[in-house]
């Protein structure tokens, strides 16, 4: 069973994609995490994430890259968004994603074109959603929490301009699939969140 998983920045879609694949028992790829790394490889060869060529060659990062914890900081996330408008750099890591997805057993995995460009054969079709406000406030607590001095003004355009280049970049946009469960997360706790994605896998595996 393919799970996949959309949506955009801090909807939780993350979140709900590690529940379900330890709630079916799956493995889990955070393709999101890959554009982090291609774009925290950009900064450290002193690139451009804008130019398709430096995008591109970052695509060959080690993989212990994919360990470093700057991979998770809203500076990187930014970049990871300006790298992946670049085709050449989403047909790079094309193959990386469609292996996981297809491999023996069923995965689940998260991103913004799972159920659209990566596993358009998914058994199992999210789309996760939620209001900028509700998502910058995530974000924003998170942060803080963290002890890093950020306004939730700041967090709120960042998340709009991220959405505007993931819904208009010309391959594989941020979109609702078609036949794709839609949650939305602005209002539910963490638990019902989870909950009502476990729900929507079930239903679909019910056909």
């Amino acid at each position: 069973m393919i799970v996949a998983v959309d949506g955009p920045t801090a909807s939780g879609k993350g979140t709900i994609a590690r529940a379900l694949a330890e709630h079916f028992g799956l493995p889990h790829l955070d393709t999101g995490l890959l554009y982090r790394a291609v774009g925290r490889q950009v900064f450290l060869d002193g690139g451009n994430p804008d130019d398709a060529a430096d995008a591109l060659a970052a695509t060959s990062f080690p993989d212990g890259l994919l360990l470093d914890p700057h991979l998770r900081s809203e500076e990187t996330g930014g970049l990871a968004s300006r790298v992946s408008v670049h085709p050449a750099v989403r047909q790079a890591l094309y193959q990386r994603q469609r292996a996981f997805a297809t491999q023996a057993g069923g995965a689940v995995l998260d991103g913004r074109d799972i159920a659209t460009v990566i596993a358009p054969d998914a058994e199992v079709k999210l789309f996760v959603t939620a209001t900028v406000d509700a998502r910058a406030e995530r974000r924003w607590k998170e942060m803080v929490a963290s002890g890093k001095a950020v306004t939730l003004a700041d967090i709120a355009d960042d998340i709009r301009r991220r959405d505007e280049r993931d819904s208009n970049r010309a391959d594989a946009p941020l979109r609702v699939a078609e036949g794709a469960f839609v949650i939305d997360t602005s209002a539910l706790t963490r638990e019902q969140a989870i909950a009502a994605a476990i729900e929507a896998v079930e239903t679909a595996r019910r056909g």
